[in-house]
């Protein structure tokens, strides 16, 4: 089979999806995007790409799709991603996540499609004993986001023991940056990340910004997280799937840097890539906060040979302060 095989992607509309779209279509793959557009956005995604627009818990739709693109691998984003707000609707989650998810999988059972790639999150190893995390590591997930998402990883598992059907669950750390070439990023209504939210306090958006904690046993105080670049993470997909198509196993990996920056590292280079200095206030730690989280990434690197390319946390911040501020410039 030829490695430019038919994709389709699910959430190929929203923040990470729209990234692995430009990914896909530079490795020389056809794909079709489906998307519902409650939070993903139409123009993110070049007009020349085949668009569905519909649920991917939609089997009728998802199968009709697959039959008429040809496809012979799908990349699972759409779902919802907000911990704070599955905590509140956990029913959202459950049936956005791993509701919506059982559905595809059985579309894709039916149709024949072997290959599946899924957006899983690191969130599922809920307050690791040690970092940086391994794979193998308790999956102890502290919020419904993180159990919906592991739950997924299960189904997943029990498909491929009883199905010809192989996958890829990608658990990433936290996603940062934004395409380089400034074509698509993040477009959050209510910011939630720590960059983003940064980067609007910088741009005047917000009046101030919150440090949840100052007293971890960190270096200077404040939580630690692996940042990686949102460019680089869309190149893994790629290759999860060529790793597939090419006859490899499935497998559960972890995608960051293994190295970690601390709330206040960000939100200083923040400041001195944009030049503009905010108020940041100080209040107490969020319940379930680990004071660190960094992966274990080796297991990629070895088995699909990525390598991230956008590492530091200055390139990151710079590619999304650029994104940001040409958003605003438009609006």
């Amino acid at each position: 089979m030829s490695e430019q095989i038919p994709v389709l992607i699910t959430g190929g509309a929203g923040y990470i999806g729209s990234h692995a779209v430009l990914a896909f279509g530079a490795a020389g793959h056809p794909v079709v995007v489906l998307d519902n557009l409650t939070t993903g956005r139409r123009e993110a995604v070049p007009s020349s790409i085949p668009f569905v627009t519909g649920d991917a818990g939609d089997n009728d739709l998802v199968a009709q799709t697959i039959q008429e693109h040809d496809i012979a691998a799908v990349v699972h984003f759409a779902g919802s991603i907000v911990v704070p707000e599955s905590v509140a609707d956990p029913l959202k989650y459950y049936r956005n996540n791993t509701g919506v998810s059982c559905n595809l999988i059985q579309a894709c059972v039916t149709a024949g499609v072997r290959h599946f790639i899924f957006s899983s999150t690191a969130a599922v190893y809920g307050i690791p004993d040690s970092v940086p995390v391994p794979e193998d590591a308790p999956t102890v997930p502290i919020n419904p986001y993180g159990t919906s998402k592991l739950m997924t990883e299960w189904v997943l598992r029990d498909t491929a023991a009883a199905h010809d059907f192989n996958y890829v669950a990608l658990r990433y750390f936290n996603v940062a940056g934004a395409d380089p070439q400034g074509r698509t990023g993040q477009c959050s209504a209510n910011a939630t990340h720590l960059i983003e939210v940064a980067i609007k306090t910088a741009q005047g958006l917000r009046d101030d910004m919150e440090i949840f904690g100052d007293d971890f046993d960190t270096p200077d105080g404040t939580g630690v997280r692996d940042y990686i670049h949102v460019a680089d993470l869309a190149d893994a997909h790629v290759l999860a799937v060529r790793h597939l198509i090419g006859g490899g196993r499935t497998a559960v990996l972890n995608l960051g840097n293994q190295r970690g920056f601390s709330v206040r590292e960000v939100i200083e280079t923040v400041q001195r890539i944009s030049g503009r200095s905010f108020p940041v206030k100080t209040g107490p730690r969020r319940a379930g906060d680990p004071a660190g989280l960094v992966a274990d990434a080796s297991t990629a690197r070895r088995l699909l040979g990525w390598r991230p390319q956008r590492a530091e946390l200055d390139t990151q911040v710079a590619d999304a302060w650029r994104w940001q501020q040409s958003r605003t410039k438009e609006q």
